[in-house]
């Protein structure tokens, strides 16, 4: 029977401690939950100034790096206080117990016997409460190390959150930042925190080249937590990015004044920005350019040198569909509502103008204006020069018919198939199909 008591005393002694080391833990959680605040100057700390990163560059800081930035902080949690000197290094904790007669002692964490308490001072009496400091060698290497390990895990959890609050609040935001590690399929940038940013090719303009240290321009696309880590992907290739950049060099655009409609853009090669101004005395397209170009030209410098055609914005679906379609001049234009299609009349000498070089200038024409747009040329004329066929025909075919005296269109459909073979050297196939698209020009 004695044993059994002997037994069921030391479990309860064990059982005290482990609670003892839980409650000093959950203080010195508290005390992290307060150093990680930025500019926490008030209440029972004070804190020199906004914390450190913990996760990214500076991964691995031990706790006293972040106790540096308190002069003295002091904690209390479940009867445990705990007071940090960071001058000098120290760290003490203290417990407090109530005093209890001597056989009345049930929790040996909270409550101290009469006779020990007189020991301390003897002028104590039941129902005070005493003071001692616990030495840290008192809970045993494991404890210790237990306690150090949970505490770090717990630093590192607090850190990845706060990262992934922080850039979740920042999404579609432009930051600066520099290139840290370039790879095949992604690049890794820092931003002024030293926090980890990941850009990948696919969000990179074709002709991006960056080497390690350069500064870069992104938009934040999306923030993800993938294996209980934060990943920050950035964009380089997304409309908003161009948006924020001339919200950037355009004031009149960050003010308010001047409103973005619609961007569409090809990344690299070309963009068309459509924009609306609120004031009948700004010129919306003048005030994106600048002038002599000089606020679109930094844009267009941080874009690589990607052409940008500023269009003045109007609910004249025609009209909208002449600036898209700017340089080139249009002779008519016939909508199909239901349809949503465009047909497009121009001069035989602006149909390339329209199409634009790849046909990039009618491509972004059709996503601007959300219309399906086919370009015709103007049938009034009697006869087409060949050089107008350029878009759909190669030159050296062109070459060959010229080199014979076939300037235009109709001199060439005045012979027949055969003729065009025996004189131009081409092949059958070839001399067809240019007759075919030639017919069509004047059907």
């Amino acid at each position: 029977m004695l044993n059994l008591l002997a037994i069921n005393t030391e479990l309860y002694l064990v059982l005290s401690t482990i609670c003892l080391v839980l409650s000093i833990l959950a203080a010195i959680f508290v005390i992290i939950v307060v150093i990680m605040q930025p500019g926490n100057s008030n209440g029972i700390g004070a804190v020199s100034g906004q914390s450190e990163t913990f996760y990214g560059k500076n991964k691995g800081k031990t706790l006293e790096s972040k106790m540096k930035k308190l002069t003295v902080i002091a904690v209390i949690v479940l009867a445990v206080c705990m007071i940090i000197f960071s001058e000098k290094g120290d760290l003490e904790i203290w417990r407090n117990r109530v005093i209890v007669e001597d056989d009345a002692v049930e929790n040996p964490n909270q409550q101290i016997a009469l006779s020990e308490a007189r020991k301390l001072d003897p002028t104590y009496e039941v129902g005070e409460e005493v003071a001692d400091q616990l030495q840290m060698e008192s809970f045993g290497r494991r404890a210790v190390l237990s306690l150090r390990q949970n505490l770090a895990s717990r630093i590192l959890d607090l850190e990845k959150a706060n990262l992934f609050e922080k850039y979740s609040e920042k999404v579609g935001e432009i930051i600066t930042g520099e290139v840290y590690q370039v790879w095949k399929k992604e690049m890794l940038v820092l931003d002024d925190d030293d926090n980890e940013l990941v850009l990948p090719k696919s969000e990179q303009i074709p002709s991006d080249f960056f080497r390690k240290g350069d500064p870069i321009k992104a938009i934040v696309s999306k923030v993800e937590m993938r294996n209980n880590n934060p990943v920050i992907i950035l964009s380089r290739t997304v409309p908003e990015f161009l948006e924020r950049l001339f919200e950037q060099e355009v004031p009149e655009i960050f003010d308010g004044l001047i409103t973005i409609k619609k961007i569409v853009r090809i990344p690299g090669e070309r963009a068309k920005v459509a924009v609306e101004s609120y004031d009948d005395r700004i010129d919306p397209v003048g005030a994106c350019v600048g002038m002599k170009g000089s606020r679109i030209y930094s844009i267009v410098k941080e874009l690589r040198n990607e052409n940008i055609d500023v269009v003045n914005w109007t609910s004249n679906t025609q009209l909208l569909i002449q600036r898209a379609l700017n340089p080139a001049k249009i002779t008519s234009i016939t909508l199909d509502e239901a349809k949503k299609t465009a047909s497009v009349y121009l001069k035989p000498s602006e149909v390339s103008l329209a199409i634009g070089k790849g046909g990039l200038n009618i491509r972004l024409a059709v996503m601007l204006t959300g219309y399906d747009i086919d370009v015709f040329r103007d049938t009034d004329e009697e006869d087409v020069d060949l050089d107008e066929f350029a878009d759909e025909i190669d030159q050296w075919i062109l070459d060959a018919f010229k080199q014979v005296g076939f300037d235009t269109a109709k001199s060439v459909l005045e012979h027949t198939n055969e003729e065009l073979v025996r004189r131009t050297d081409l092949e059958e196939e070839t001399v067809e199909e240019v007759v075919k698209i030639l017919r069509a020009e004047f059907e």
